[in-house]
């Protein structure tokens, strides 16, 4: 007995030592020439250390029409559990080294093991990626694996958070599950994702185009929004989920933690009185105001490669996450367009779903006008941050420092559509439309018989600031709160956040809203 139990726990030894192996040193050693880690060494990179417990490590696949032979343990994917900065989160992480980390039937039941696991448990699921794609010689059986990987993560969504990074190849079908998670992270010269290749680009298209030029980073974070974060290597990749965990809660039953940075709550910004310059025609840097108010000035901006005319991501205010979505003026003067409202509206409803209560910085002069803006859909995708703002239940706040302008005021969070506490600093213009627009419809014939039309509408122009646009006149109608000091900007921020804490919303009997998608 002790002979045969001595066999097995050193036949045991052997199978795990061969599984940590994945497809051998040469390829281990291809891996590392082409700029990127192993799987094993990103799961242990990511999470704090001695934290990693394994799943299925000696799992492997029924092998299809090839012989056993060409079965690993493990089967091209390694998943577990562990901790970062002591918080469970679950993981999978895909072995290139492995038959180029094609998915089959036992790759995929591995990855819906861990993903049935974290959303049991209520804890964050992370996806390393790196994977050539369906196993072919598995045929339908591989197809169906993916199928029951996209039904889990339509199921996970808004339950906890769901973190995608790829590490290397994601193309064809493989994409939806990274495109369904809630952020995508790529390496920047070692990854891509497009649903055709430059193969069949080729041949239906006839044009030649590289890989990265078709679905890199670069791409994706700045022409089609589909990255929300990019890094130069798998390390800088890997150190930028940790931080971006902190700022999460692990599941929506948990508010996100608590981070006291030693910032005082009553500390004040003296240089915030002078940020907006006195010409409205004049631009300023929005991230002066973001950076001031956060607590130690720590901000992670979300897509911040694209729709650069509006800013959104985390940061926290009295140790509490938030969720800040602002106007940028320094960029196409901070108006609406289609990928910004679409940026925007995807980013309230996270924030919505995991209880993390919402900042809205206001200086917006309109949606962009033009018709590629209109035949692009900017009315659909300007209702989509419409519908995500009002069908938001998590504390709402805006302050206007400067420009609210037309519908597009109405959409950044206002009054209106019942956010719960809406400032503005004395530089704020609250009206149709700008004031040199409005005059020169208002007194268009007074202006075009006048002697000198210039000066007269500059006269028209500033009676319509002090006569319609003053947020003293929007405070007396009920619609501003208050008119604050913007030096008081952040004590003002954490003081309502803290009386909104207890904020509630009655639960509608509708099964789901149908936002203009």
């Amino acid at each position: 007995m002790n002979l045969l139990i001595n066999n097995t726990m050193t036949s045991l030894e052997a199978m795990r030592e061969e599984a940590q192996k994945g497809g051998g040193n040469a390829r281990v050693q291809i891996q590392h020439q082409h700029g990127k880690l192993t799987a094993r060494e990103r799961v242990l990179l990511l999470l704090d250390k001695g934290s990693f417990e394994e799943f299925d490590m000696l799992k492997k696949s029924r092998g299809g029409s090839l012989s056993q032979k060409n079965s690993y343990a493990g089967d091209g994917v390694i998943t577990g559990n562990g901790t970062i900065d002591g918080r469970e989160v679950f993981v999978f992480s895909q072995d290139f080294t492995v038959a180029g980390g094609s998915l089959g039937e036992a790759h995929a039941q591995k990855i819906c093991k861990v993903m049935d696991m974290a959303v049991k448990v209520g804890s964050p699921i992370i996806g390393l990626n790196d994977s050539g794609g369906a196993r072919i010689h598995e045929g339908v059986d591989a197809l169906a694996a993916y199928g029951e990987i996209f039904h889990r993560n339509v199921r996970a969504s808004g339950v906890i958070p769901q973190i995608s990074c790829v590490m290397g190849p994601c193309a064809g079908g493989a994409v939806y599950s990274p495109s369904i998670t809630d952020f995508i992270f790529m390496t920047e010269e070692s990854s891509y994702m497009f649903v055709t290749g430059p193969n069949v680009v080729r041949t239906v298209t006839h044009q030649e185009i590289s890989s990265k030029n078709l679905g890199g980073a670069a791409i994706h974070a700045e022409k089609s929004g589909v990255a929300h974060f990019t890094s130069q290597n798998d390390i800088l990749c890997l150190r930028e989920v940790r931080k971006l965990i902190n700022y999460l809660p692990s599941n929506n039953r948990q508010n996100a933690p608590l981070l006291d940075l030693r910032d005082p709550v009553e500390r004040t910004d003296p240089a915030l009185d002078h940020l907006v310059p006195p010409d409205p025609s004049q631009t300023y840097d929005m991230n002066i105001l973001i950076y001031s108010i956060l607590d130690g000035a720590e901000f992670m901006e979300v897509h911040a490669r694209f729709a650069r005319n509006i800013i959104c991501g985390f940061g926290r205010l009295g140790g509490q996450t938030i969720g800040l979505v602002a106007n940028q003026p320094a960029v196409l003067a901070g108006v609406l367009d289609s990928d910004a409202s679409a940026k925007a509206a995807r980013f309230v409803r996270f924030c919505d779903s995991f209880n993390i209560p919402l900042i809205c910085l206001v200086d917006v002069p309109g949606f962009m006008p033009g018709p590629d803006q209109e035949y692009g859909g900017i009315i659909r995708h300007g209702a989509k941050l419409l519908f995500a703002f009002t069908e938001a239940t998590v504390p709402r706040i805006s302050i206007i420092v400067r420009k609210a302008y037309g519908g597009a005021y109405l959409v950044m969070n206002s009054k209106h559509i019942h956010c719960d506490i809406n400032y503005a600093w004395p530089t704020a213009e609250i009206a149709v439309m700008g004031a040199r627009g409005a005059s020169e419809i208002i007194y268009r014939k007074t202006i075009q018989e006048a002697d000198d039309p210039e000066t007269l509408l500059k006269e028209k122009m500033n009676h319509y600031r002090t006569t319609f646009v003053n947020p003293i006149l929007s405070a007396q109608r009920g619609y501003i709160d208050d008119v604050i000091f913007p030096r008081n900007t952040r004590s003002k921020l954490i003081r309502s956040l803290q009386f909104l804490e207890g904020k509630t919303v009655p639960e509608s009997d509708r099964k789901h809203g149908n936002i203009p998608l």
